[in-house]
């Protein structure tokens, strides 16, 4: 965006902090009411900032990788399908910005 990009956390770092960490988080929940045993779930999310393409100004998308041990890989992707649709950070960029949530292979 023009400036050094160094010294310092940016917004879009913080911001995939803590749309990781809440993603995890509501994984984890869900994965408690469903009694499944998940180890520790991973989220590494990338936030990339650009100018957006329909409206002026600039615009966020996010890319995360999910990694779900020890379950099998459907269970995983009915977990993570679950975790999306409930978590908070998922529900404030739904239609808003591109977000796009992968299992880990």
């Amino acid at each position: 965006m023009g400036g050094p990009g160094e010294g310092g956390t940016n917004p879009e770092q913080l911001f995939a902090c803590g749309y990781a960490a809440c993603f995890v988080s509501t994984l984890g929940v869900i994965a408690q009411m469903e009694k499944i045993a998940v180890g520790t779930p991973e989220a590494i999310a990338k936030v990339s900032i650009g100018p957006n393409e329909d409206k002026p100004g600039y615009g966020l998308a996010v890319d995360m990788t999910v990694t779900i041990p020890d379950v099998d890989r459907a269970t995983a992707e009915k977990l993570l399908e679950k975790a999306h649709a409930m978590c908070p950070y998922s529900n404030a960029t739904r239609g808003n910005i591109p977000v796009n949530i992968t299992l880990a292979d």
